[in-house]
């Protein structure tokens, strides 16, 4: 087949890469410029330090005289979607839906039709809907010591996750990355253990908790990551309104189970306190912070970023709750930076993936294969190959019509 040949199946056959490009082109008028971007990324992993940091500290200062919570996590979890999916709409609103034809709010035709496109979007939503609900749970049954602890065994099955279903790879040296993470946020999280004590019996609620959370909110999120990755030239703003469309609806499900159960409607919505519609607010931002997460880094930077939310929650209680920064934490926090600076230097596939020709390049970008070790590689070797020259085409040209 000849060169002139190949441009009407290069257009049938759309490369990630240029999916990625002409979206950017579409919104933005262009490539960011690498400065721009670094800014963007880096204005990303802050605000993500910020919200989660955040979050354990309006959690623990919504909770009663008894130490328990006077609203109902469900109707919290409910309003948290309730408000990203406001927060989406605006932003289509806007920005638009990136495509030709009405947009979804005018016609019920292309609603239909973009939630079956964006229907991958319901799974990671029901999986966060329970795990929203665990986060509650695991802090009325543990220890935030403990529960902490037990979260991050996670970022072994992300790990493992990304390799099975985003065909991911790592380096010897990112695996050891990844432990010294883990090991880094444990040093950090046994400064208030005094020791070992008398054992107390593990109870199945507790094994269930466990299990659910170390495998639910991984599964979520690199499934999120699969499913906004899939389709790279629809637009983030549309995929967002879908999933937090679904996830408003599990959400409303699991109303609909306590109200069947006998507790009064209005009783669910009851013991909002301004803390509480803080936390709401907290948890919308968060939720629309980690889809662009997903859509244009990983799930790993994600998990970096959390680690660090981590640090600030440290440094904010101290400040505002007179928590004492022990040595354990300034040792943790030393792995953990070292750990990062271990696993983002050495990734060893994608360096390897850079070095070959462009028709390698050009072969391993098919059928949505995002091979390359995490993070950010994979898009900087995708939007690479939106240099190769195809004749005839023009890869500035949007996918879509305005």
């Amino acid at each position: 087949m000849s060169m002139v040949e190949k441009p009407e199946n290069a257009k049938n056959s759309l490369l990630p890469g240029k999916m990625f490009k002409a979206y950017r082109a579409q919104k933005g008028g262009g490539a960011i410029p690498p400065k721009r971007l670094q800014a963007l990324k880096v204005a990303l992993v802050s605000m993500d330090c910020v919200l989660i940091g955040m979050q354990p500290i309006l959690v623990h200062m919504s909770k009663n005289e008894d130490g328990k919570f006077s609203y109902n996590p469900v109707s919290v979890n409910f309003l948290t979607e309730v408000c990203k999916v406001a927060f989406a709409l605006v932003m289509l609103l806007f920005v638009g839906t990136g495509r030709s034809g009405p947009p979804l709010y005018r016609s019920p035709i292309s609603f239909i039709r973009d939630a079956h496109h964006n229907r991958l979007l319901a799974i990671p939503a029901s999986l966060y809907a329970i795990n929203n609900y665990l986060k509650f749970v695991m802090q009325l049954h543990f220890k935030p010591t403990t529960t902490k602890m037990l979260g991050n065994l996670k970022i072994f099955t992300i790990a493992m996750l990304l390799k099975v279903v985003m065909n991911r790879t790592f380096s010897v040296i990112q695996w050891e990355a990844l432990f010294l993470l883990v090991f880094g946020i444990t040093v950090n999280q046994l400064s208030d253990c005094p020791g070992a004590g008398p054992s107390t019996p593990v109870s199945f609620d507790a094994v269930a908790y466990t299990a659910g959370v170390v495998t639910i909110p991984a599964a979520a999120s690199v499934y999120n990551e699969f499913a906004l990755k899939k389709h790279m030239d629809t637009s983030v703003h549309l995929q967002n309104f879908f999933l937090y469309f679904y996830g408003m609806v599990f959400n409303l499900l699991g109303i609909c189970c306590l109200a069947a159960g006998g507790q009064a409607l209005g009783s669910i919505f009851r013991g909002f306190t301004p803390i509480t519609m803080l936390l709401v607010a907290n948890n919308a931002a968060q939720g629309i912070l980690s889809s662009f997460f997903y859509k244009f880094a990983d799930t790993i930077l994600k998990k970096y970023s959390s680690t660090m939310a981590t640090i600030f929650t440290g440094i904010m209680s101290a400040l505002l709750f007179q928590h004492h920064l022990t040595m354990n934490f300034m040792i943790g926090v030393s792995i953990v930076l070292i750990s990062m600076h271990q696993f983002f230097t050495f990734s060893a596939e994608g360096m390897h993936l850079k070095s070959r020709d462009k028709a390698e390049v050009s072969e391993a970008r098919s059928g949505l294969k995002f091979t390359p070790s995490p993070s950010n590689d994979h898009l900087d070797i995708l939007t690479e190959g939106t240099q190769l020259s195809i004749p005839g085409e023009d890869f500035r040209k949007p996918l879509l019509p305005p």
